[in-house]
């Protein structure tokens, strides 16, 4: 009888690890990232594939990263919201095409609207793969510094613009 406690016993935590892993909120993975600067890239423009844009010329600047793709069914749902914060101009809004071309993305702005600054294409995944990113849509909060503060996995709602974003974007607006 004895020789079936310890299994029981690991199985119960199992199952408790499972339950609690259930009910966590899955927007908020924790990144490794957070805390740490922005990882540093050189990408081409999806407006003018001749300029490049890195996150070290947002310096001095709270921004949004936005990761997307026009393959995106996510990406639908989160963009109506990205567009009416870029018209609020509450935070610069930068987006990172992933492993998307060229012409598919520049077809999807123009159909739903562009609430980027600009945005860059990682047409090979090397920039996402270096934020961590397992799935679009993904958004990450970069203070002045440079620094990550926030990331937010899946397509954003209103509520977590009005709730998380926007709190952590005012606060470190006045640090």
């Amino acid at each position: 009888m004895r020789r079936f406690l310890l299994p029981l016993g690991i199985f119960v935590a199992l199952l408790t690890l499972l339950g609690a892993g259930l009910r966590r909120d899955p927007s908020e993975i924790p990144s490794p990232l957070v805390g740490k600067p922005a990882p540093a890239f050189a990408l081409p423009r999806l407006d003018q594939p001749e300029q490049t844009f890195g996150p070290q010329e947002l310096r001095g600047k709270v921004w949004l990263l936005n990761v997307w793709a026009s393959w995106c069914t996510s990406c639908r749902k989160e963009h109506p919201l990205l567009v009416d914060l870029a018209k609020r101009k509450v935070v610069t809004v930068v987006g990172l095409d992933y492993m998307d071309t060229r012409a598919e993305a520049g077809k999807w702005l123009s159909e739903h609207g562009d609430p980027y600054l600009l945005s860059v294409e990682d047409a090979k995944g090397r920039a996402g793969m270096d934020y961590g990113v397992v799935g679009v849509p993904e958004t990450f909060v970069i203070d002045k510094q440079g620094v990550v503060r926030f990331k937010f996995t899946g397509p954003v709602t209103q509520e977590a613009i009005d709730k998380k974003l926007l709190p952590l974007i005012k606060e470190l607006e006045r640090g």
